[in-house]
């Protein structure tokens, strides 16, 4: 039997591997993307700095690639360890991607992954602030979202196409869900002894996010960081410190929970310099 402790990290960015940089000593990380090339990448990088790493292929747009890779990791060991950083922006993908991807991937993998974490296990789920940045839905909406099961949820009549204006209504959507999901899940995981998490960084400075500025929203993003309280972009370890409390045994209190981590933005969205109408 494999007593291995395996970190399963789906999404081979910076902010995911800042998080298992922070907690990934002494177990094995396995690392899978859509893109091979970039789990490899990140890979090496784990593997110079001391870390044991593996890479494997994902493409959260489809289950069985989704369950494939979960059972991969489950050969080399038990997860005890969850960190959803994949995702595709408003800027990079189609409506349909972003919901497929950022919204029908992650219900997937919340599901899954908490039918197999191990006793004590814990995971996180990277969201955004773009969720904050939507009107309030009706209960019965949120409850869809949260818990409609994955092969259905794309049927939901508020994600039909009439009714997502655009690329970034799709993100918006598709993060709000993120957070009802998880809030749904920490009931699933809570059964095996195991707790799941939201966070939902503002701007930090990724290639993702230098894709973000250079695109079509480039300067209402730079103008959101620059008038936010912290007044700058965040970084990737700034997410990991949220991360790593989560995920350690001072966490052990906090399931269910969405952490907004974006120098305040969505504060000044709401009542400061960034509020629509001070425009």
């Amino acid at each position: 039997m494999n007593n291995k402790e395996i970190v399963f990290l789906v999404g081979a960015g910076q902010i995911g591997l800042a998080i298992a940089r922070r907690v990934g000593f002494g177990k094995t990380i396995i690392v899978a993307d859509k893109s091979q090339t970039n789990a490899n990448a990140i890979t090496e990088v784990l593997t110079q700095a001391g870390f044991s790493a593996i890479a494997t292929h994902i493409d959260l747009a489809n289950r069985n690639s989704i369950l494939d890779a979960i059972d991969f990791a489950k050969t080399k060991g038990a997860i005890t360890m969850f960190i959803n950083a994949a995702g595709v922006s408003p800027s990079q993908a189609s409506v349909e991607t972003i919901l497929k991807v950022d919204l029908y991937g992650t219900a997937v993998l919340l599901e899954e992954v908490g039918k197999i974490i191990a006793s004590g296990g814990v995971g996180v789920t990277i969201s955004s602030q773009s969720g904050y940045r939507m009107p309030a839905l009706s209960t019965e909406d949120d409850e869809k979202l949260a818990t409609t099961p994955p092969e259905e949820i794309l049927s939901l009549e508020i994600l039909q196409e009439k009714n997502i204006r655009d690329t970034l209504h799709a993100y918006q959507m598709a993060k709000r869900c993120n957070a009802k999901r998880v809030m749904y899940e920490a009931t699933r995981w809570g059964n095996r002894g195991a707790r799941i998490n939201a966070i939902s960084p503002g701007i930090i400075v990724t290639p993702l996010a230098l894709d973000e500025f250079n695109g079509p929203r480039g300067d209402f993003y730079k103008n959101m960081f620059a008038a936010s309280p912290a007044g700058r972009p965040g970084t990737a370890d700034e997410v990991a410190n949220v991360a790593q409390l989560l995920m350690s045994s001072q966490g052990a209190f906090i399931t269910g929970s969405d952490f907004l981590i974006d120098g305040g933005a969505t504060a000044s969205y709401y009542y400061g310099a960034l509020k629509p109408n001070n425009k």
